[in-house]
């Protein structure tokens, strides 16, 4: 069968994928996009994920191509829709930003003004434990009382959903042309994240302005109903989800994380400089996998070094959150998808985490934020 022949084939089989709620099939309303058939059978295609599509509209396409004579492989690049018009996206172009020259942010959104206080997780460099910091600052407020959302805002690498164990779709609620997405709670945090609309090991490749619109989305169009504090679990760097994220919406500071390494604590260095010039408080640094002690003999061994945050913290005039061993506990946790202040909170790790997440409260309150005692 040609290339053609089959590209009509497999665009037959997903005309036959009706969607349950509007009765249109998925071609004709323009879900399916981009169809290639390419040599040997291969098929590839864009899916436009709309807020109200029920997540097995994706897998009955997926199916459907599968299930045409000829097709050896499909794949499904997922796109959500950009929430208003991709002209008020943040550009990083015309030689870099200078200090006070990001536009001062909008009123928080929609639903965020019920949301009280708003805390970015950040990191200069990937790997460092940003997502674990995040998880466990958000799970050891609720633990004491707090209503807290934790919002997922590392595209690329969406991994709030495993660490706290929840696989489910969110709810859509509202009438057609007002439907709002219900956060998914665990361990009593809200949480929202590209990762519970995205199949399992399905990348989210778009572009800048698509990545505003998605956190545009996210912060308007979900549900998150009142809360004391959320926490924005950030992509690593100084990108577009960062300057989008500071133009949106109100900060009321960032965390940054750091190993020891000198690598990393000069990224993070960076990412400090950047949210100074989009006039953003940097709450201060936290430095993970900070010794390793030996379960066997109990010495410590510096791995990554020791003390490299804590020595850039007072070279850039911040507040030390505190070190978080390399615990194995932290890794179990994460896997198990159980916050590691709620699941070991007597660990070396769950100690240091709990109050790294004291300092950050009391470090609110400080600031005059209306945090419950």
């Amino acid at each position: 069968m040609s290339s053609e022949a089959l590209k009509r084939a497999v665009m037959d089989a997903l005309s036959s994928v009706v969607h349950p709620h509007t009765g249109d099939d998925v071609v004709a309303s323009g879900h399916v996009q981009k169809l290639e058939v390419e040599d040997g059978g291969r098929v590839r295609f864009s899916f436009l994920l709309k807020t109200e599509d029920p997540g097995a509209l994706i897998k009955h396409a997926r199916s459907a191509a599968e299930g045409v004579d000829g097709v050896t492989e499909v794949k499904v690049n997922v796109q959500l829709p950009q929430a208003g018009s991709a002209g008020g996206a943040p550009s990083a172009s015309g030689g870099g930003l200078k200090p006070g020259s990001v536009p001062a942010p909008t009123p928080r959104p929609g639903l965020l003004s019920e949301v009280d206080h708003v805390v970015a997780v950040s990191s200069g460099k990937g790997g460092v434990g940003k997502s674990m910091v995040a998880t466990n600052l958000a799970a050891a407020l609720a633990a004491e009382g707090l209503r807290v959302g934790l919002l997922d805002a590392d595209i690329y690498g969406p991994n709030i959903p495993r660490m706290f164990g929840e696989t489910r779709r969110p709810r859509v609620t509202g009438d057609k042309g007002k439907e709002m997405i219900e956060p998914l709670e665990a361990h009593g945090v809200r949480l929202m994240s590209l990762g519970f609309l995205l199949e399992d090991e399905q990348p989210a490749i778009m572009r800048g302005p698509l990545i505003a619109g998605i956190l545009k989305q996210f912060l308007e169009q979900v549900d998150w109903g009142p809360l004391d504090l959320m926490v924005v679990d950030m992509p690593p760097g100084t990108g577009d989800a960062q300057l989008s994220l500071v133009q949106t919406i109100d900060l009321d500071g960032a965390i940054m994380v750091s190993t020891s390494q000198a690598v990393a604590t000069g990224d993070v260095r960076r990412g400090v400089k950047m949210f100074e010039k989009v006039n953003t408080p940097v709450m201060g640094v936290v430095e993970n996998m900070s010794g390793y002690i030996c379960g066997e003999c109990g010495t410590e061994v510096d791995i990554f070094g020791s003390g490299g945050a804590e020595r850039l913290a007072r070279e850039m005039g911040l507040d030390f959150l505190g070190r978080i061993p390399l615990d194995p506990a932290v890794r179990k946790a994460g896997d198990a998808g159980r916050p590691t202040v709620t699941s070991a909170p007597d660990s070396p790790a769950g100690k240091a985490l709990s109050e790294m997440a004291r300092k950050v409260f009391t470090a609110l309150r400080a600031d005059g934020a209306k945090v419950p005692a």
